[in-house]
């Protein structure tokens, strides 16, 4: 919840500048809180969809969630779904931005996709599809879609959000429906309709014109995120391979995986460093980013050194350590305006 008010921020502060409106403008402090209200809820939706559908993994992986713990029945569980489903896609129709309601729409079917257990879905059964699906959501319909939603919301329907203007409510409302069924669990198809659904509104605005600052966003989110989308396997190999889960860190092993997570997480590190030096910007600001960056693979390199990837506890403390980093970034997103 930290993490996905976080990153509404700090995508808004960057989706902010260069355009001369104030953080406690009217249309400024509307447009953040129809985005932190929609994408909180929407978060617990899909949470909430996961831990439904794992209960048996995460009684192994995670005993102290509340479904898998009984702290929480799953009619519970599923109420506390549908009703989070239903007020994040409320918000983005009351809202009237379709980036906003295309971004909501998109990540609640592909959450749906990831992990209900029904023909065709399920995708966190293929490295290749879980992958897809974290990368899809977290580097680049999060991180575009915000940014245009405030921009056509500070800066009205003009060239920012051009193609996102066109395309209409209406059919919204339509994908909205199959969306708000998925999240209920109640249909099979439902997941397929929302993502078709929200994907017209989505096309439109990433044909908007994005600066190389934001665009560079996007792609370190990106890389970030494969980071994410591997470790997160790497301390729940016992639960995944007793349920049949062929993770990649099921297939080659939790020692294999760290190394490659930490190497790429260091790459992109130093790309971000050298993004700094040639990205336009205050040299205040520029210098920020490098030493920033510097401090966070430094952090990054120490840390993981002394990491036993024979143990459990320490590759799930590490994982954790991993989200501090990406919340990290989020501190420095604005920085690249």
């Amino acid at each position: 919840m930290v993490g996905t008010a976080l990153s509404v921020l700090s995508i808004s502060l960057l989706a902010l500048a260069g355009t001369g409106v104030p953080l406690t403008s009217q249309a400024t402090v509307v447009a953040l809180l129809q985005a932190l209200v929609s994408a909180l809820a929407m978060n617990v939706a899909i949470v909430g969809i996961n831990q439904l559908y794992d209960i048996e993994i995460d009684k192994v992986n995670k005993p102290y969630l509340p479904l898998a713990s009984g702290a929480l029945t799953p009619a519970q569980g599923l109420a506390i779904v549908v009703v989070s489903s239903v007020v994040g896609t409320g918000v983005g129709l009351a809202a009237g931005s379709p980036p906003l309601l295309a971004t909501l729409l998109v990540s609640l079917a592909l959450g749906v996709a990831y992990s209900a257990d029904h023909p065709l879905l399920r995708w966190k059964r293929s490295p290749v599809l879980a992958a897809a699906c974290i990368l899809a959501v977290r580097a680049i319909i999060v991180q575009l879609g915000f940014y245009a939603h405030m921009r056509a919301a500070v800066l009205g329907a003009g060239a920012a959000a051009a193609g996102a203007v066109g395309t209409g409510v209406g059919a919204a409302k339509a994908a909205a429906a199959g969306a708000a069924a998925a999240a209920s669990a109640a249909s099979t198809s439902a997941a397929p309709a929302g993502l078709a659904g929200g994907l017209s509104g989505l096309l439109g605005w990433l044909t908007a014109s994005y600066s190389p600052s934001v665009l560079f966003v996007a792609t370190f989110m990106l890389f970030f995120s494969i980071v994410i989308a591997l470790f997160k396997d790497i301390p729940d190999v016992l639960g995944d391979r007793q349920a049949g889960m062929r993770t990649l860190s099921v297939r080659l092993g939790e020692g294999a995986v760290f190394r490659l997570c930490v190497g790429l997480l260091a790459a992109a590190y130093c790309w971000a460093m050298a993004a700094s030096l040639v990205l336009p910007g205050s040299l205040p600001a520029r210098a920020a980013l490098f030493v920033g960056h510097a401090l966070l693979c430094g952090l990054l390199l120490v840390r993981s050194r002394a990491v036993d990837t024979r143990s459990r506890a320490g590759l799930a403390d590490h994982y954790m350590f991993v989200w501090k980093l990406f919340y990290a970034e989020y501190l420095l997103i604005p920085l690249f305006g």
